[in-house]
């Protein structure tokens, strides 16, 4: 990796026109000096063209038929010319340190981390604020680290990802990109197989602000298909099973991702009997999601439940002696 190395900020949107401009400035506010910002229009109907345009050459942009938002990221992988790749969505907003930190971290951890995930400062429309670690839950014990068990912490939980993460493009090469075969979740599929290459740079602070979308993001989508989202469970666990196997990996962690994909296989009967036709696969089927529910609890209690493992590295003088609070967010 160079001194400076570029970083490609990839940006999908679909009908964002009254927020991708927010955005667009908030990434190109950034402290760090080397950023390119690439917009992959995925087919909007909205004036989010003219949005583009008036941002001129600050951006580079293509529009595409609507496709989702894996197909428009890895658009945007494609065309992206940096060494590190970052994404972010169209409606939220990042501290403006966020990439120089990451590149700090990336650059003092050595080319065998893929990756450099932040913690998240999550927004919700009923008024709920969160930060993506503490809803996991980890608990990274350093500032700034190596995180030495992400397959096994990964495999049983979702940590926010695509908005918090920055990336070695080397790395795609190796692993693939988004699956686009997956309709839902392939914000959980791909960290379960940059896992699979080793520990992650992290960073404790939340630099990113991820803001609820409205009720026709793509995220409250996955929601009301519960079905469809669970099978698409169903195939990425299955996949990165059979990954990990290939790899001749850790038998501990083969036995976890087995019995968390049983249970999950577990959980989506349960989502069918409870949208059968008959009123008593429904009955088991809302007994069995209680179920559900109190096991994944019990869960997070057990002492074999994984905790997050770190190791520290040092720190950066140049980026350490600023707090998140020195640069306001977004702030003009």
């Amino acid at each position: 990796m160079t001194d400076k190395p570029l970083v490609s900020v990839v940006i999908p949107t679909y009908n964002r026109s009254s927020v991708i401009g927010r955005t667009i400035e908030n990434v190109l506010k950034q402290t760090y000096p080397r950023i390119e910002v690439v917009i992959i229009d995925d087919g909007s109907t909205d004036d989010t063209q003219s949005v583009l345009a008036n941002l001129g050459n600050k951006i580079r942009s293509m529009r595409q038929n609507n496709a989702g938002p894996a197909a428009a990221r890895n658009r945007g992988i494609e065309l992206a010319e940096g060494e590190i790749i970052a994404f972010q969505d169209s409606d939220d907003l990042w501290d403006l340190t966020k990439i120089e930190r990451q590149v700090s971290v990336l650059q003092r951890a050595g080319n065998t981390v893929p990756c450099c995930l932040c913690n998240t400062t999550l927004r919700f429309a009923d008024g709920r604020v969160t930060t993506s670690f503490d809803n996991a839950p980890i608990h990274p014990p350093y500032d700034e680290g190596i995180w030495t068990n992400v397959a096994e912490v990964l495999t049983t939980r979702f940590i926010l990802f695509n908005q918090a993460v920055a990336i070695r493009r080397s790395v795609f090469a190796k692993t693939g990109v988004f699956d686009e075969s997956l309709k839902f979740l392939e914000d959980y599929e791909l960290p379960l197989r940059l896992a699979l290459e080793g520990p992650w740079g992290f960073i404790r602070a939340p630099l990113v602000t991820w803001q609820q979308g409205s009720a026709h993001s793509w995220s409250q989508k996955a929601g009301e298909e519960e079905i469809c989202t669970k099978e698409c469970e169903v195939q990425l666990r299955q996949n990165i099973l059979r990954k990990a196997k290939e790899q001749g990996g850790d038998s501990n962690l083969v036995e976890l991702m087995e019995r968390h994909l049983r249970r999950v296989g577990r959980e989506l009967r349960t989502l069918r009997m409870k949208r059968s036709t008959s009123s008593g696969s429904r009955l088991l089927g809302n007994a069995s999601s209680q179920l559900d529910r109190l096991g994944r609890a019990l869960d997070r209690r057990l002492p074999w439940y994984p905790k997050m493992k770190a190791q520290p590295i040092p720190p950066s003088s140049a980026v350490g002696a600023r707090t998140t609070h020195d640069v306001a967010m977004g702030a003009s």
